[in-house]
């Protein structure tokens, strides 16, 4: 891969760069996303593609931004091209730029928030879109590009509402690409699952007293067989069957951490209540039903009246099929194959949108076109070369002609 030895400058950069750049600089962060200034961006790109764009607020404040590319039988099921318009929040003082600048270094690396997640994606499509239309073609699939708010904070205002939106049903998906994440090595990780997020606080009652007594049977001892005995040591050998597996990755293996710990008025009363929370992201091959047993048994454990519940709780155990069989597989991982990209099948270790759409029983894939990139979505400093946004555009200007060339699936002739 050959890297830009400086920036440019605006002169002679690809338009395609400066756009995502200008994109970019757009300050939709949480907690406060400016989600109108990135209506407005997705507006003006609607005009020059000459494509229309529908605005669908699925709750106060919180719009989904359609651009749609209706193919020569839109009676067959579209092509939905996903992305979310959100980014996370950041610490500042620990990038070497302006994380809102989209400052690009002499080795040609774009540093923003969003530059991987996902906002390259975003930009991807557009211009991928954009450079088809162009070259005059058209595709008998209809091609829907959506854009949406709120990902980064659980989607429930967002994709979770709009997959039960009138307007959803109306996009008459067959097929859908989300994000995906970066790939140090050559290879582009693809992803076909994802784990249920689980946000679970179990709540620890116990004997209160003065902070001078041995007092029994309190808060504060539930809480630490609860943490120690049971979700740390559970934690323990999911970690240790990770780095003894070859053949796993992240998403093969229950992830637990603690995130939050609450309780106590002052430093000399023993609190009557102890609460502590947890962040569990669980693969779909493991039963559910049988995984909240074993929390129940934990709970039961540490000592009387100790509970639990949930903040978040998915129970989605969909996979989107990557059998060569697949109409929609094929088509895409040809297409991969016939520009020499090597494919890493993965389930998400993590949860995009694309959970809310299989929840809907529709096939979805996690793609993000950057290889030799090293994963840096949420981090400081996060960046992408240009090269390799460069490069994704080119993969989406074969990707979505194959899939939006599918021939008519069984039911739809």
């Amino acid at each position: 891969m050959q890297l830009l030895k400086k920036d440019d400058g605006p002169g002679k950069e690809d338009p395609s760069v400066t756009l995502f750049r200008e994109y970019l600089r757009l300050k939709t962060v949480h907690p406060e996303p400016d989600y109108d200034a990135a209506i407005r961006f997705l507006e003006r790109i609607a005009e020059e593609l000459a494509l229309p764009l529908k605005k669908v607020e699925v709750c106060p404040g919180r719009v989904v931004a359609i651009i749609t590319w209706v193919g020569s039988r839109p009676e067959l099921k579209s092509v939905v091209l996903n992305s979310h318009t959100d980014v996370v929040p950041v610490y500042e003082e620990h990038w070497k730029h302006d994380p809102f600048a989209a400052v690009k270094d002499e080795h040609g690396n774009i540093y923003g928030r969003g530059s991987q997640d996902m906002k390259c994606v975003t930009i991807q499509y557009i211009e991928a879109i954009r450079r088809l239309k162009a070259a005059g073609k058209r595709f008998s699939r209809t091609i829907h590009l959506t854009f949406v708010p709120d990902e980064e904070v659980g989607g429930h205002k967002g994709m979770e509402t709009f997959v039960k939106h009138p307007e959803f049903q109306k996009l008459n998906i067959g097929f859908a690409l989300d994000e995906g994440l970066a790939n140090p090595t050559n290879a582009y990780t693809v992803f076909y699952g994802e784990k249920n997020p689980w946000w679970i606080t179990v709540r620890c009652p116990g004997s209160p007293g003065h902070g001078s007594r041995f007092v029994e049977n309190t808060a504060a001892e539930k809480l630490v067989s609860v943490f120690i005995n049971s979700f740390l040591e559970f934690r323990e050998k999911e970690k240790t069957r990770l780095n003894t597996n070859e053949c796993f990755t992240l998403g093969d293996v229950t992830t637990v951490n603690m995130t939050m710990v609450k309780g106590g008025v002052a430093y000399n009363v023993v609190p009557a209540e102890m609460d502590v929370s947890f962040d569990l992201r669980i693969p779909p091959t493991v039963n559910l039903q049988e995984f909240e047993e074993k929390i129940k048994a934990w709970c039961k454990e540490a000592g009387e009246d100790v509970t639990y519940d949930f903040a978040q709780k998915h129970m989605d155990q969909n996979f989107t099929s990557t059998e060569e069989s697949d109409p929609w597989w094929h088509a895409f991982s040809s297409t991969c194959k016939a520009m020499n990209m090597t494919l890493k099948k993965e389930i998400f270790p993590a949860a995009t949108d694309s959970r809310f759409i299989r929840e809907e029983g529709l096939p979805a894939i996690g793609f993000s076109p950057m290889n030799l990139t090293p994963i840096l979505l949420h981090d400081h400093n996060e960046y992408l070369n240009e090269q390799v946004f460069l490069r994704g555009i080119q993969v989406y200007e074969r990707l979505v002609p194959a899939l939006a060339s599918v021939p008519p699936l069984s039911g739809e002739e």
